[in-house]
This record gives structure tokens, sequence and C-alpha cells, in this order.
């Protein structure tokens, strides 16, 4: 990793509850329990050392059953069948089910479980770990999902939706793939693409058995585990917290009482009862009026004895909203740690209390693997320009006003001589007090006439040297926004299909070698 990468916390990418949970501020404090260390992960497995052996066949079972008809690597099966032992642990992620994986950080975050349960593994080796992708099947927001960027070209999916994603058919996705090929072109890595969006959406009937089956080919070889938690079994194991939902609003209560005195914008605000009604093209809140539950948006009414017989019988027809899929979770998996990004931890800091309520232990949060990808080309470039990778995460306007002045040869920063003249005026100042205070205003007057002539001055100054190394600049700008696309991050602007068409599998290689999910640094990985 280049020696002026930077932080997490220096990035200018995340927000005030991120940057302090990840100074440890004892602000946040109070709104998680373990933070993420090699050491601190003992304790969290002493929390979770006595998880349901029953559930443990039942997970192991319902993976089995999820992953027939796949071409299943050693490792992962390996993986499946330890779950069945009190010493196995889990890592989890949770992603939705973008088409062709959506964005680069989809590809950091697998990476991140997959690296932490091999260095778990080294630090715990009595111990089994095994690295989670929960698949988002029950998602029911397709904008989100229908599209990605390839070569700055936007790829989108139009068919008409309607409830769980999970269960979207795949019709129209050749039009889709005859977009990809053109402008993947005739490499032989463009090629293993195209044979594997092929593979994976042409010859599958469904948008959850197509993600499963890409990612199994992209990650099994490391004995990645894809779970979909929209399986009747694992749901009869939740069952008993969407009673206690349905009946009596504990998440809403928990979670307002953390809110009322939470210290940060908020980023979900949890709903009397965070569960949605599941079916055939439906995915609608449950709402409660006096003692009738209602499905909004139909005209499915139920009192609660006939929601709870439901519920009895086809808990599969239950799904949790953002508030209780996080306890779905780590009720079903002896979990120990959730990755996630910025704004997923952000609403796990929420949860904290409704967790211990409910008396399930709460995981560790720790921020996914960020990187910017750069070639040995922009990399010259970077050099030849003498900027640091710390320069290029600047805003571009603040990058370009202080390039401009460290080209000049003279001094336009008037920060100095603005100094001087305020001491000055003090002077005045401190003699009109002991004379005619009446001049007071007058001096004040003048003090920022000639302050803000100043400032005009340096503005005019500054934009002729913008105009002198116009050209240099013009090379600045133009490599930001190559590894900042609009001005914001790759990861969620870029597709992996843009990378792995170039390098193929030395792209995940490198990946890999380079990102370490403890170090809260961005990495910067030159190819």
């Amino acid at each position: 990793m280049p020696s002026d990468c930077i932080t997490f916390q220096n990035s200018g990418y995340f927000s005030e509850i991120i940057t302090d949970y990840l100074n440890q501020s004892e602000k946040v404090k109070p709104f998680y329990k373990h933070f993420p260390t090699l050491d601190n992960f003992r304790l969290q497995i002493k929390e979770k050392q006595n998880f349901n052996t029953e559930n443990r066949k039942i997970l192991t079972s319902a993976l089995q059953k999820q992953y027939q008809g796949l071409r299943v690597s050693g490792i992962t099966q390996q993986n499946i069948e330890l779950l069945n032992q009190k010493n196995t642990f889990t890592i989890t992620t949770g992603h939705q089910l973008n088409l062709f994986s959506g964005h680069l950080y989809f590809v950091y975050k697998i990476i991140s479980v997959i690296k932490l349960c091999q260095q778990l593994k080294q630090q715990y080796p009595e111990n089994h770990f095994v690295p989670i992708y929960w698949m988002a099947t029950e998602d029911h927001d397709f904008e989100e999902i229908n599209h990605f960027l390839l070569h700055e070209k936007k790829i989108v999916w139009n068919k008409p939706s309607g409830g769980a994603v999970g269960e979207f058919d795949t019709e129209g996705l050749t039009e889709v793939f005859k977009v990809l090929s053109t402008e993947l072109g005739i490499s032989t890595h463009a090629q293993y693409l195209k044979d594997l969006f092929e593979d994976s959406y042409l010859k599958h009937d469904n948008l959850a058995d197509a993600t499963r089956f890409l990612v199994n080919e992209l990650f099994s070889e490391y004995g990645l585990v894809i779970l979909d938690g929209n399986d009747k079994n694992l749901k009869k194991l939740f069952a008993p917290y969407i009673q206690q939902e349905l009946q009596n609003q504990v998440s809403f209560t928990k979670v307002s009482e953390t809110l009322r005195d939470f210290p940060y914008s908020v980023q979900v605000n949890p709903r009397e009862i965070n569960l949605f009604y599941l079916d055939k093209n439906l995915r609608e809140r449950i709402i409660k009026e006096n003692d009738t539950y209602i499905i909004n948006n139909t005209n499915l009414k139920f009192s609660e004895s006939e929601l709870l017989d439901i519920l009895h019988s086809q808990p599969e027809k239950f799904s949790p909203n953002v508030i209780l899929r996080p306890l779905y979770q780590e009720v079903i998996l002896p979990n120990l740690c959730y990755v996630g990004g910025g704004g997923e931890l952000a609403y796990w800091l929420e949860l904290k209390a409704f967790f211990e309520e409910v008396k399930v232990p709460f995981p560790v949060l720790l921020l996914r693997n960020s990187a910017v990808l750069v070639s040995e080309k922009q990399n010259r470039k970077r050099e030849k320009l003498s900027l640091t990778f710390a320069d290029l995460f600047e805003k571009q306007p603040k990058l370009v006003d202080r390039k401009a002045k460290a080209f000049s040869e003279i001094d336009i920063d008037f920060a100095e001589l603005k100094s001087q003249l305020q001491k000055q005026f003090e002077t005045l100042k401190a003699a009109v007090a002991k004379t005619d205070k009446s001049f007071t205003g007058a001096v004040n007057a003048q003090e920022r006439k000639q302050i803000k002539g100043l400032e005009n001055l340096e503005k005019r100054l500054l934009k002729a040297h913008k105009k002198y190394f116009a050209e240099q600049l013009k090379q600045i700008i133009a490599l930001q926004n190559e590894l900042f696309p609009n001005q914001s991050l790759q990861e969620r602007q870029n597709n992996f299909a843009e990378y792995y068409s170039e390098y193929g599998k030395l792209f995940f290689d490198k990946l890999f070698d380079q990102l370490e999910p403890l170090a809260q640094n961005f990495n910067v990985v030159i190819f």
C-alpha cells in the first residue's frame, strides 16, 4: 500500500457517526458492544458460543437445499458442513441482487468477509470461521438494482416489477446481454464475462437463482457461502420474534428510545410494525389498526389469531424490513460480525438496545474495505504531476486552488498579510479607545474595507494563476475525474467487469492480496 494512502477518517467520504465509530469516540460507544479488533473477537466468540445446535442443523439443511444444482467447491461444501459444529462461527455481509453485481463495493464487501475469516482462523485456530453472503432476495426496490455502469455507459434492465426481487423472472435480460457483449469487446477476459452473464441470467428462471450462480462462480474457490433468508424453515426459527413484533412492537419501542437521545443524524426510523407481508408479486407493510392487521395497498385484513395462524403454518409470508432483518440474521446464524458500508453501519448502531431487549448478542460491526484502482499509466501521470493520493481525495475546487498556488513562484496566499493588517488595526483601535471612542466605527469600517480589498486582490491573482497554469490544472482535473468519476468514489460508480475484462483473475488476486479488513484505510491498488 502506498505510504501516503489515506485513512477512512481523513478521506472526506464518511459521515460523523462513522468517523466517530472508527475513532472509538466516547460519543458513539453506547451504541455498540465490541469494536472490531482481533482480540475483541474472543469476547464475541464467548457471547455466541451457545448458539442453538438445532438451529445449526436447520441452517445447514437449508443451505444444502439452496445449493442443489450448483457446482459447489470443496471448500464451500466443507464450510456448509462445518456450520453443524459448535466451534464454527460466521462473518456476514449482505447486499441487494444488483444486476451483474452492481457497483464495485459489492466485491470489496465479499473480499472483506473472506479475508477476515482467514485472519480469525490464524488467531483462533481451535475454531472455524465461515464467510457468508446474505442475498437480499426480499427487497422490493427494483429501480435500485436493475442497472450497472460499464465504461460510463448505463446498462439497464427494463421490466415491470412488484413483490420480492428474488422472485423476479429473468425475462428481458437477453437484450441486456447484447448491450453488455458490445461494450465488453472480444478479449479472452471479456468472453469469460459474457459467458458468465449468459450462464447466470439467461439460464436461470429468477433473479435469486441467477445471483447465487454468479456469486458462486466468482467466489466459491474462497469458501464463500451464499444464503437466501427467504426460506420457510429458516423463518420458522424466527417465528417467535415475528410474533413478538406483531403483538408487542418491541423494535419500535426500543429503537425509538435509542433515537430520542441519538446524537447523530438518524439513518432509519422504525415503524410500529417492522414487517412486510410477502406473497406472489406482493411485498407490503403490515399495519395494525385497533385489533385488525391490514396489508397496505391491498384489501387483505386479518385478526390477530388469523395472522398468527398464518405465521405458524406459512412463516415464509412474513418479511423483515431494515430494522428487523439484522435480528433475523443474528437469530439464524452463529454470527460474530457484520461487514457493511457506512450507511449500513449507521442503522445497525441504532439497534443495540433492541438486541439487548430480545436477548440476542449484538455483533461486531466492521466497515467494509474500500479501494481506488489505479493503472500503471495513471500512476505515472500522478507522479509526473507531483500529486499524492491524498491530494486526489480532496474536493476538486479546493485541489485546483491549492495546486495553482503551489505552481506559483510567488506567494498568492494573503493570510499572513491579512493577519498583519488586523494587528495594525488592533493597535489603532487601542489608540482610538484612549483618545476619542467616536472614531471606533470609522476604524472598523476602514478595516473591513481593506481586508475585503486584500481578499479581492487574492481572488484575482488566483484566477490569473489558474489561467496561466491551465494546462497543468487541466491534467490534474482529468486524472482526478478518471479515479473519482463524477467527483464520487469509483466503487460507487463502476462495475467489476470494467477491470476484470482487462486484468482477468489478476484483478481478484491483487484485491485479495492488498485489502486488509481491519486496517481502516482506503487502499490504493495499482495494476
